[in-house]
């Protein structure tokens, strides 16, 4: 009777190619500053490339998402590489390579953010733990003693970056909408945090499954409902103004306004200038979301297309105001999912020049 043998084939490379690995990982032990600037420095230029239209955007980010993939396949990716080598590779300098992944990463991603975030909102509170996790990636005992032992922080960072670069580069590579990458990144970083949760708080009892699936989808619903918190990577203000007119032959607007009259404001009306740039082939839609002393008195759509340098150029044109439009207003640019892009800012005051008392309205 004849028996398939299933032990494993060792796959053997060439001895230079080994040679060549082992250069390579002491090279970055020595520098390891190396990997997390050269990360940075590929996510300046996508930014310019992304701003530029070019193709070349959209291969950086699909290596961005394919290295992604030794975070979530570490172990499968360990033994293959175990097998390739042909012994066994130690802990450490697997942890080491997931450090190299989440430097590259988290620097890819930052300036991205750093550009779109609105910084007196809550979005500053995002891309600063992304920059937070950056610093802690390239500094070896904060990383090695302070976050890898704490498997639940350790974790967290996982998923955070993860989440990051899927809601950078979707939009590039396959132009979904901001809305559209904002659900499919939170959804996947959702789905990718229930084995980490397991393997942190081990199910014991059947209670502790149940408090687990009610963890992992509070934090999908604290995610859904904190959106408005997280900056959209792929859109950005390049020329905002609020004016009296606008250019229709040229779409450019009139001169920008801090502060309007009121007789001025109810003859004339007001337009809210945006360019908003976005990568070539999004097709996206916005809102222009007039609010006075904090209170949301119009919401008006606009629909937007990538693949203009200088932004896609789109404004708003508002006559109809309330009977005391004195006070404080605001046109907040947000997308369909209520992701913040940017913050028009002016006031109304009287015929003196000074703003008067708001009345209940």
């Amino acid at each position: 009777m004849l028996r398939t043998c299933r032990k494993p084939i060792p796959i053997m490379i060439p001895p230079r190619w080994k040679a060549y690995i082992a250069r390579l990982i002491a090279l970055l032990q020595r520098y390891p500053g190396v990997v997390a600037a050269f990360g940075f420095i590929s996510g300046v230029a996508s930014f310019v490339l992304v701003d530029r239209q070019s193709r070349s955007a959209m291969v950086m980010a699909v290596i961005m998402l394919v290295s992604w993939l030794w975070l979530v396949l570490e172990g499968l990716f360990t033994r293959v590489l175990t097998r390739l080598i042909g012994r066994r590779i130690p802990q450490p300098l697997i942890s080491y390579g997931t450090q190299l992944i989440h430097q590259e990463s988290l620097f890819f991603v930052l300036p991205f953010f750093f550009f779109t975030t609105t910084w007196n909102s809550g979005q500053a509170l995002f891309t600063g733990l992304l920059g937070l996790g950056a610093l802690v990636s390239i500094i070896d005992p904060l990383y090695f003693r302070g976050l890898v032992p704490r498997r639940w922080l350790y974790l967290a960072l996982h998923t955070l970056t993860l989440f990051a670069v899927m809601l950078t580069a979707l939009p590039v590579i396959f132009q979904l909408t901001t809305a559209e990458s904002y659900k499919l990144a939170l959804g996947t970083a959702v789905l990718l945090s229930f084995p980490s949760l397991l393997t942190t708080f081990p199910v014991q009892r059947w209670w502790r499954g149940l408090a687990l699936i009610a963890l992992t989808l509070a934090l999908g619903g604290a995610g859904w409902l904190l959106r408005s918190w997280v900056p959209p990577a792929s859109l950005w203000l390049t020329e905002v103004a609020v004016t009296h007119r606008v250019d229709n032959r040229q779409r450019a607007p009139g001169e920008p306004l801090s502060e309007i009259e009121v007789g001025r404001l109810r003859a004339e009306g007001l337009y809210a200038y945006t360019a908003i740039s976005a990568p070539r082939g999004l097709a996206e839609r916005i809102y222009h979301v007039w609010r006075h002393n904090g209170r949301e008195v119009d919401r008006i759509a606009l629909d937007i297309h990538g693949g203009r340098k200088a932004g896609y150029r789109a404004w708003t044109h508002k006559r109809n105001f309330p009977p005391q439009p004195v006070g404080d207003w605001q046109v907040r640019v947000i997308t369909e999912n209520d992701q913040l892009i940017g913050v028009l800012r002016f006031r109304v005051v009287d015929g003196a020049g000074q703003p008067a008392q708001a009345k209940n309205q």
